[in-house]
């Protein structure tokens, strides 16, 4: 039961995830001042490949686990706003909503997290790397708005 609930959790990850092949960052942020720590373009799917595995194995063993309703809805809700920032930063070229979708973000993977480890410890755990990706991405939606204000919308 729980490798069916892993690939459902994990199609949704994947889900989520693809909104970046429909909207892709291109000339319009190629064109944009970025902060010298900005990653370089290869970490992105590398990281967020193996954060939806993290995140898919968390949602499954938690799944399974009685006490789970709270943690199902936060869970559902982060990959709904998971998916949402991608549209609205590189489809809508807009920073500054990117940049509010991104603090939900933030506030509803810290709640998942906590969430998860009251009901499993393990999947709480597996959530960490992801909200310090969420972090790591705030910061740079914050400094390229800051570092662009002439084209932030």
């Amino acid at each position: 039961m729980i490798w069916i609930c892993f690939a459902i959790f994990l199609a949704a990850c994947f889900a989520a995830g693809s909104t970046g092949s429909l909207f892709m960052p291109g000339d319009w942020y190629a064109k944009l001042r970025r902060p010298v720590w900005t990653p370089p373009n290869w970490m992105f799917p590398v990281v967020w490949t193996l954060l939806y595995v993290c995140m898919a194995a968390a949602g499954a063993r938690v799944a399974v686990s009685d006490g789970n309703g709270i943690a199902m809805a936060l869970w559902s809700l982060q990959i709904a706003l998971n998916g949402l920032w991608t549209p609205v930063f590189f489809g809508l070229k807009n920073m500054r909503l990117g940049l509010i979708v991104l603090m939900l973000l933030w506030l509803s993977v810290a709640l998942t997290m906590i969430a998860l480890w009251m009901v499993d410890s393990v999947a709480g755990m597996l959530f960490f790397p992801y909200l310090v990706w969420v972090s790591i991405a705030g910061m740079l939606n914050l400094s390229v708005l800051r570092l662009n204000p002439d084209v932030a919308s």
